[in-house]
């Protein structure tokens, strides 16, 4: 039987001009992996028969859950409404999936919002002591797009590098995260991959590191 959960809202943040951080409560005896995510629903009339995935951003251990969320505001979806919400308002969660999970060091590649299952895993690693030599490429449109820029940094140093396609940021590289760019980039193409983002970004680094001879590569779909 799937597992739906009431729970609060107990803060909301904003992590960029439309990003946020949600904490919500979390529910007894429930319990994920760094990288995995539940569906998510409004627990408001109008809203119930919608959901959407989102990953946790918070660890196992901590008494919250935590998510970071891109807000879209063009259209009146889910990501719009939950922009709308403070605390107090409740969320509906269900099961615990997901296909990203650690697997050794390696290149975590992400578009946009695709860095938020990456989250959890970066402070798990941290946490343990175990950030090693893994490095992390984002790409984003602007620079006001990054994802906690300053946490990346602190945790990752030099490894984490960010490629602005939208704009010429001073101290970004200009462009996409193409073939060229990660053979530029990587000099072993033996190590574990990591790649989440927009449906065609994917496809597309997929593609790039299969002809860069690459066959550790984990996607989340």
């Amino acid at each position: 039987m799937e597992e739906q959960h009431i729970v609060k809202i107990l803060s909301v943040e904003a992590v960029t001009h439309d990003v946020k951080r949600f904490r919500v409560e979390k529910p007894a005896d429930y319990r994920f992996l760094p990288g995995q995510a539940t569906e998510v629903t409004v627990h408001q009339e109008g809203w119930l028969d919608k959901r959407n995935p989102f990953t946790f951003t918070s660890l196992n251990a901590e008494d919250a859950l935590e998510f970071t969320i891109k807000i879209y505001d063009d259209h009146q979806g889910v990501t719009h409404q939950l922009g709308q919400l403070t605390p107090g308002d409740e969320l509906i969660l269900h099961d615990v999936w997901g296909a990203i999970q650690y697997k050794g060091e390696g290149t975590f590649i992400a578009g946009g919002a695709g860095v938020t299952p990456f989250i959890a895993i970066f402070r798990q690693l941290h946490e343990d002591k175990k950030i090693g030599t893994n490095q992390l490429i984002c790409s984003n449109k602007t620079e006001a797009d990054i994802i906690l820029k300053e946490e990346f940094t602190d945790l990752l140093g030099a490894n984490f590098i960010n490629v602005i396609t939208g704009e010429h940021a001073s101290g970004y590289h200009h462009g996409r995260i193409d073939e060229a760019y990660l053979k530029d980039r990587i000099t072993d193409f033996s190590q574990q991959f990591y790649v989440c983002g927009p449906d065609q970004m994917i496809d597309s680094i997929q593609q790039a590191l299969k002809n860069l001879g690459a066959s550790a590569v984990t996607v989340e779909l």
